[in-house]
Protein backbone atom coordinates (compact mmCIF):
# COMPACT_ATOMS: atom_id res chain seq x y z
CA UNK A 1 0.00 0.00 0.00
CA UNK A 2 0.93 3.45 -1.09
CA UNK A 3 1.05 6.24 1.57
CA UNK A 4 1.23 10.05 0.79
CA UNK A 5 1.63 12.47 4.02
CA UNK A 6 1.51 15.17 1.07
CA UNK A 7 -2.14 14.74 0.85
CA UNK A 8 -2.87 15.67 4.81
CA UNK A 9 -0.23 18.46 4.87
CA UNK A 10 -2.58 20.77 6.46
CA UNK A 11 -3.91 18.59 9.19
CA UNK A 12 -0.05 17.01 9.13
CA UNK A 13 0.91 20.87 10.35
CA UNK A 14 -2.28 21.57 12.57
CA UNK A 15 -2.50 18.56 14.52
CA UNK A 16 0.81 16.24 14.66
CA UNK A 17 2.19 18.50 17.58
CA UNK A 18 5.45 16.70 17.41
CA UNK A 19 7.68 15.27 20.20
CA UNK A 20 7.05 17.21 23.70
CA UNK A 21 9.71 19.27 25.61
CA UNK A 22 10.29 16.09 28.04
CA UNK A 23 12.01 14.70 24.67
CA UNK A 24 14.35 17.25 24.24
CA UNK A 25 15.06 18.42 27.67
CA UNK A 26 16.11 14.49 27.88
CA UNK A 27 18.21 14.31 24.93
CA UNK A 28 20.48 17.87 26.10
CA UNK A 29 20.60 16.76 29.28
CA UNK A 30 21.99 12.98 28.57
CA UNK A 31 24.59 14.59 25.97
CA UNK A 32 22.86 12.84 23.11
CA UNK A 33 22.98 16.23 21.42
CA UNK A 34 24.35 19.39 22.20
CA UNK A 35 23.25 22.98 21.69
CA UNK A 36 25.82 23.95 18.92
CA UNK A 37 25.45 20.69 16.93
CA UNK A 38 25.24 20.59 13.62
CA UNK A 39 22.20 18.37 13.23
CA UNK A 40 20.41 16.77 9.86
CA UNK A 41 16.59 15.85 10.61
CA UNK A 42 15.38 13.36 7.74
CA UNK A 43 12.09 12.61 6.69
CA UNK A 44 11.48 16.21 8.48
CA UNK A 45 7.70 16.07 7.40
CA UNK A 46 6.47 19.64 9.16
CA UNK A 47 9.99 20.09 10.89
CA UNK A 48 8.83 18.80 14.05
CA UNK A 49 12.41 17.56 15.03
CA UNK A 50 14.18 20.31 13.66
CA UNK A 51 12.33 23.03 14.86
CA UNK A 52 12.78 21.61 18.35
CA UNK A 53 16.49 21.24 17.87
CA UNK A 54 17.01 24.29 16.25
CA UNK A 55 15.29 26.89 18.88
CA UNK A 56 17.67 24.95 21.28
CA UNK A 57 20.64 26.34 19.58
CA UNK A 58 21.48 23.53 16.83
CA UNK A 59 22.48 24.15 13.20
CA UNK A 60 20.10 22.62 11.15
CA UNK A 61 19.08 21.20 7.84
CA UNK A 62 15.68 19.23 7.45
CA UNK A 63 15.23 16.52 4.83
CA UNK A 64 11.93 15.20 3.06
CA UNK A 65 10.63 13.39 -0.23
CA UNK A 66 7.65 15.22 0.23
CA UNK A 67 7.07 18.77 -0.73
CA UNK A 68 4.12 19.72 0.64
CA UNK A 69 4.83 18.64 4.01
CA UNK A 70 8.50 21.14 3.59
CA UNK A 71 6.22 23.55 2.20
CA UNK A 72 4.41 23.42 5.55
CA UNK A 73 7.61 23.25 8.22
CA UNK A 74 9.30 26.41 6.33
CA UNK A 75 6.01 28.39 7.60
CA UNK A 76 5.94 27.08 10.51
CA UNK A 77 9.55 27.33 10.65
CA UNK A 78 9.24 31.41 9.57
CA UNK A 79 6.59 32.01 12.36
CA UNK A 80 9.02 30.71 15.40
CA UNK A 81 11.82 33.05 13.44
CA UNK A 82 14.26 29.80 12.85
CA UNK A 83 16.58 29.99 10.12
CA UNK A 84 16.26 25.78 9.83
CA UNK A 85 17.27 24.83 6.44
CA UNK A 86 14.51 22.75 4.09
CA UNK A 87 15.56 20.25 1.87
CA UNK A 88 14.01 17.92 -1.14
CA UNK A 89 15.40 14.57 -0.50
CA UNK A 90 15.81 11.15 0.26
CA UNK A 91 16.77 9.62 3.27
CA UNK A 92 18.91 6.59 1.29
CA UNK A 93 20.41 9.34 -0.57
CA UNK A 94 20.33 12.50 0.57
CA UNK A 95 23.61 14.43 -1.89
CA UNK A 96 25.39 15.98 0.93
CA UNK A 97 28.79 16.17 2.10
CA UNK A 98 30.57 13.26 3.73
CA UNK A 99 31.09 13.88 7.76
CA UNK A 100 29.36 16.64 7.73
CA UNK A 101 27.13 16.08 11.14
CA UNK A 102 27.62 15.85 14.43
CA UNK A 103 24.05 14.31 14.58
CA UNK A 104 21.46 12.63 11.88
CA UNK A 105 18.19 12.09 13.25
CA UNK A 106 14.84 10.46 12.49
CA UNK A 107 11.71 11.09 13.99
CA UNK A 108 8.52 8.93 13.47
CA UNK A 109 9.87 7.89 10.00
CA UNK A 110 12.87 4.96 10.43
CA UNK A 111 9.92 2.75 9.74
CA UNK A 112 9.32 4.40 5.84
CA UNK A 113 12.91 4.31 4.84
CA UNK A 114 14.92 0.89 3.42
CA UNK A 115 16.58 0.98 6.97
CA UNK A 116 19.60 -0.89 5.82
CA UNK A 117 20.92 1.64 2.97
CA UNK A 118 19.69 4.44 5.51
CA UNK A 119 21.85 3.44 8.51
CA UNK A 120 24.87 3.36 6.01
CA UNK A 121 23.65 7.13 4.35
CA UNK A 122 23.47 8.39 7.69
CA UNK A 123 26.77 6.33 8.90
CA UNK A 124 29.11 8.77 5.55
CA UNK A 125 27.09 12.02 6.85
CA UNK A 126 28.54 11.58 10.46
CA UNK A 127 31.64 13.38 11.46
CA UNK A 128 33.86 10.49 13.73
CA UNK A 129 31.88 10.20 17.01
CA UNK A 130 28.68 11.99 15.24
CA UNK A 131 25.55 10.84 16.66
CA UNK A 132 22.35 8.66 15.01
CA UNK A 133 19.57 9.72 16.79
CA UNK A 134 15.92 8.03 15.79
CA UNK A 135 12.70 8.50 17.70
CA UNK A 136 8.94 7.61 17.70
CA UNK A 137 6.08 8.98 19.47
CA UNK A 138 3.45 6.82 19.34
CA UNK A 139 -0.24 6.97 20.99
CA UNK A 140 -0.75 3.71 23.11
CA UNK A 141 -3.92 1.36 22.26
CA UNK A 142 -5.06 -0.20 25.65
CA UNK A 143 -8.11 -2.15 25.83
CA UNK A 144 -11.12 -0.24 24.90
CA UNK A 145 -9.38 3.88 25.32
CA UNK A 146 -10.00 5.87 22.88
CA UNK A 147 -6.51 4.91 20.46
CA UNK A 148 -7.56 1.10 20.78
CA UNK A 149 -11.67 2.27 19.52
CA UNK A 150 -10.02 4.74 16.95
CA UNK A 151 -7.38 1.89 15.80
CA UNK A 152 -10.27 -0.55 15.50
CA UNK A 153 -12.33 1.96 12.99
CA UNK A 154 -9.21 2.56 11.12
CA UNK A 155 -9.10 -1.13 10.51
CA UNK A 156 -12.53 -1.19 9.27
CA UNK A 157 -11.74 1.40 6.14
CA UNK A 158 -7.96 0.13 6.17
CA UNK A 159 -7.24 -3.30 7.49
CA UNK A 160 -3.18 -3.66 5.53
CA UNK A 161 -2.71 -0.85 7.74
CA UNK A 162 -4.19 -2.27 11.14
CA UNK A 163 -2.08 -4.90 9.73
CA UNK A 164 0.92 -3.31 9.53
CA UNK A 165 1.01 -0.55 12.47
CA UNK A 166 -2.08 -1.45 14.45
CA UNK A 167 -2.17 -2.26 18.07
CA UNK A 168 2.32 -1.42 19.04
CA UNK A 169 3.17 -1.14 22.40
CA UNK A 170 5.81 1.70 21.38
CA UNK A 171 8.76 -0.22 21.25
CA UNK A 172 11.31 -0.89 18.09
CA UNK A 173 13.81 -3.74 18.77
CA UNK A 174 14.81 -4.70 15.14
CA UNK A 175 16.20 -1.03 14.65
CA UNK A 176 18.98 -2.00 17.37
CA UNK A 177 20.19 -4.33 14.46
CA UNK A 178 19.87 -1.92 11.88
CA UNK A 179 22.37 0.09 13.79
CA UNK A 180 24.70 -3.22 14.99
CA UNK A 181 24.93 -4.14 11.41
CA UNK A 182 25.67 -0.93 9.80
CA UNK A 183 28.76 -0.84 11.83
CA UNK A 184 27.42 1.77 14.87
CA UNK A 185 28.86 1.76 18.55
CA UNK A 186 27.49 1.93 22.11
CA UNK A 187 23.80 1.50 21.21
CA UNK A 188 21.45 2.83 23.51
CA UNK A 189 18.21 3.48 24.02
CA UNK A 190 15.33 4.66 26.48
CA UNK A 191 12.00 5.07 26.72
CA UNK A 192 9.12 6.81 28.82
CA UNK A 193 5.27 6.96 29.03
CA UNK A 194 3.14 10.29 29.19
CA UNK A 195 -0.65 11.37 28.82
CA UNK A 196 -1.30 13.79 26.08
CA UNK A 197 -4.24 16.04 26.52
CA UNK A 198 -6.57 16.17 23.29
CA UNK A 199 -9.58 18.01 22.53
CA UNK A 200 -12.30 16.01 20.22
CA UNK A 201 -11.93 18.57 17.42
CA UNK A 202 -7.70 17.90 17.36
CA UNK A 203 -8.17 14.13 17.89
CA UNK A 204 -10.02 13.93 14.77
CA UNK A 205 -7.25 15.99 12.97
CA UNK A 206 -4.62 14.00 14.28
CA UNK A 207 -6.39 10.79 12.70
CA UNK A 208 -6.92 12.25 9.57
CA UNK A 209 -2.82 13.10 9.66
CA UNK A 210 -2.32 9.60 9.47
CA UNK A 211 -1.20 7.11 7.53
CA UNK A 212 -3.91 5.07 7.31
CA UNK A 213 -6.71 7.80 7.09
CA UNK A 214 -5.52 10.94 5.35
CA UNK A 215 -2.44 9.34 4.38
CA UNK A 216 -3.96 6.49 2.32
CA UNK A 217 -7.76 7.01 1.86
CA UNK A 218 -9.82 8.61 -0.96
CA UNK A 219 -11.40 12.33 0.05
CA UNK A 220 -14.66 10.34 0.36
CA UNK A 221 -13.36 7.85 2.74
CA UNK A 222 -11.68 10.54 5.15
CA UNK A 223 -15.29 12.00 4.85
CA UNK A 224 -17.22 9.11 5.99
CA UNK A 225 -14.24 8.04 8.73
CA UNK A 226 -14.22 11.52 10.42
CA UNK A 227 -17.96 11.66 10.62
CA UNK A 228 -17.93 8.18 12.15
CA UNK A 229 -15.01 9.40 14.47
CA UNK A 230 -17.04 11.96 15.03
CA UNK A 231 -20.29 9.62 16.35
CA UNK A 232 -17.42 7.44 18.26
CA UNK A 233 -16.07 10.68 20.66
CA UNK A 234 -19.46 12.21 21.74
CA UNK A 235 -20.73 8.87 22.42
CA UNK A 236 -17.36 8.30 25.06
CA UNK A 237 -18.14 12.22 26.11
CA UNK A 238 -21.97 11.57 26.83
CA UNK A 239 -20.99 7.83 28.50
CA UNK A 240 -18.80 10.01 31.07
CA UNK A 241 -20.98 12.74 31.08
CA UNK A 242 -23.53 9.78 32.84
CA UNK A 243 -21.37 8.19 34.71
CA UNK A 244 -21.27 8.59 38.92
CA UNK A 245 -17.46 8.28 38.71
CA UNK A 246 -16.69 11.23 36.89
CA UNK A 247 -13.89 10.02 35.52
CA UNK A 248 -11.69 12.49 33.18
CA UNK A 249 -12.63 12.03 29.53
CA UNK A 250 -10.50 9.49 27.55
CA UNK A 251 -9.04 11.73 25.27
CA UNK A 252 -6.11 12.07 27.45
CA UNK A 253 -4.06 9.91 25.40
CA UNK A 254 -1.52 7.69 26.44
CA UNK A 255 1.66 8.26 24.14
CA UNK A 256 5.15 6.66 24.67
CA UNK A 257 8.21 8.13 23.44
CA UNK A 258 11.34 5.21 22.60
CA UNK A 259 14.72 6.64 21.38
CA UNK A 260 17.21 4.68 20.09
CA UNK A 261 20.78 6.58 19.65
CA UNK A 262 24.26 5.35 18.48
CA UNK A 263 28.27 6.51 17.39
CA UNK A 264 30.04 6.35 14.80
CA UNK A 265 33.31 5.20 15.75
CA UNK A 266 36.36 7.05 15.20
CA UNK A 267 38.79 5.49 12.61
CA UNK A 268 41.67 3.69 13.54
CA UNK A 269 45.21 5.59 14.33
Amino acid sequence: MEYDFGLTAQDYAKHRAGFPDEFFDRVFADGIVKPNASLLDLGTGTGTLARGFAARGCSVIGMDISAQLLEQAKDLSLQQGLGVEFRLGKAEETGLPDEAFDVVSAGQCWHWFDRPRAAQEVKRLLKPSGTVLIAHFDWLPLPGNVVDRTERLIQAYNPKWYERFGNKNGSYPDWFSDLREAGFEDVTSFSFDMDVPYTAEAWRGRIRASAGVGGSLSVEEVMRFDSELKQLLEGMQQAQAESEARVRFALFVPHCVFVIHARKSKPNN
